[in-house]
């Protein structure tokens, strides 16, 4: 069953505030070069204002497993455990290198379903790929080689494969698939983090990303279908083993088949609601700005809902000492 309409604008507001805390918390120390300070700052923020929630809430992506995380880790329990029973996949502080190093993109994320409706995907790598709205259904498949889907995305969108930008991590493990892309004849954005960015930013006409190809975390696959489900576009995904210890791990959270590929639906269904704050600025959101007296702060979110296609933009103008 959905989320009525009284729940929906009450889910809306308060993962708007959860996004907040973790991106004000994060916000305090980029520039600072500690990565793991930054997360854990974000991390404890989070958590907090997850606990203020009336949900009986379900973490099913989170910042890893109980004895690697011990906050915000898959299967824990958080909210106040009135209200309805759903799952929440996060990651408070996406980008942690991009934060250390104030960089562009770094983002609070958080997308919220009805139980049993989000990939309770393992911390693996996954090979992705996402398109924005608009192209036809299945324009994108795993089992193409670059050079194909480029081909059929410029040919759905009626222009040259010159004009497509692809969007892809700047990893040494993406070389080879840099080389195709152009050798295709596509124009390449690399990005240094962030791939749940990565991957929105194919909906934004303004970011100039037609597709979103390579590998990265499995777990930032499933929030950015989760955000694909409520603005459009399609993503697929499929889980990368590196040891059998991953894969044992896999099989620990319920994945039997290791080849499958995933598609929007598979790892983000029902009723789905996505919410960001920028940490630093981006080509989505700006980022936790302080005023010139220091008195109050500024942040900027958004927050969508997939049943109804809303998206809210939303700017926080926060009075330094009360916010604290």
């Amino acid at each position: 069953m959905s989320f009525d309409s009284n729940m929906d604008r009450l889910f809306v507001l308060e993962l708007v505030r959860v996004t907040e805390a973790a991106a004000v918390a994060a916000a305090k120390l980029v520039g600072m070069g500690d990565e793991k300070a930054a997360d854990a700052a974000a991390v404890d923020a989070m958590r907090r204002a997850l606990n203020e929630m009336d949900i009986q809430g379900r973490v099913v992506i989170g910042e890893g497993e109980r004895d690697e995380a011990p906050m915000l880790f898959i299967g824990e329990e958080v909210g106040t455990g009135k209200g309805p029973r759903v799952d929440i996949a996060l990651d408070p502080l996406e980008g942690t290198t991009i934060a250390a190093k104030a960089m562009q993109n770094s983002l609070a994320v958080i997308a919220l379903a009805e139980e049993g409706h989000l990939l309770n995907a393992p911390d693996v790598y996954m090979d992705k790929i996402a398109v924005g709205p608009g192209l036809p259904e299945g324009v994108i498949d795993l089992d193409k080689t670059p050079e194909e889907n480029i081909r059929d995305v410029a040919e759905a969108k009626g222009c040259a494969v010159s004009d497509l930008l692809v969007c892809i991590l700047d990893r040494p493990r993406h070389a080879e698939l840099i080389k195709a892309v152009r050798e295709a004849g596509a124009r390449i954005k690399l990005i240094g983090d962030g791939d749940v960015a990565g991957v929105i930013a194919t909906t934004n006409p303004e970011t100039s990303v037609d597709i979103y190809m390579g590998s990265g975390g499995a777990p930032e696959g499933v929030l950015a279908a989760a955000a694909l489900r409520c603005i459009g576009g399609q993503i697929q995904g499929r889980l990368l083993f590196r040891n059998d210890d991953e894969r044992a791990r896999a099989r620990k959270w319920g994945i039997e088949d290791l080849n499958r590929k995933y598609s929007t639906m598979d790892m983000a269904s029902g009723d789905v609601i996505f919410a960001a704050t920028g940490v630093t600025d981006g080509t989505m959101l700006r980022g936790v700005h302080s005023s010139p007296d220091g008195q109050k702060y500024t942040t900027d979110s958004v927050v969508m809902r997939s049943k109804s296609g809303t998206v809210r933009w939303i700017k926080g103008e926060h009075l330094r000492k009360k916010a604290e």
